[in-house]
């Protein structure tokens, strides 16, 4: 009798050690997951960063030639962005 007591022990202390490990293994992998994912903001983080810095270089360029009475060039560049907004306005409105 003591053997087979000792036997439903070891399968009692097995099936626990074995469900603990599933545990560790599942808290491994959202650990894995949630590290991806931080990386993924990161790189957004970093792209939405160099935008914003090309685009405040942009509007530095755009107001020197303004000051420097280049309003031709004024004129075009502000022709293309209003010309860009209706395309890209007109693509969204027939997407959606």
């Amino acid at each position: 009798m003591a053997d087979y007591e000792r036997e439903q022990q070891n399968n009692e202390l097995l099936n626990s050690l074995s469900s603990k490990v599933s545990a560790l293994k599942h808290v491994t992998i959202d650990i894995y997951d949630n590290a991806r994912d931080q990386d993924s903001l990161d790189h957004s983080n970093q792209v939405f960063s160099s935008l914003s810095t090309n685009l405040k270089g942009s509007a530095n360029r755009l107001t020197r030639m303004a000051r420097q009475g280049d309003t031709v060039a004024v004129l075009k560049v502000a022709g293309i962005v209003i010309g860009a907004g209706v395309l890209i306005w007109l693509i969204l409105g027939w997407i959606f």
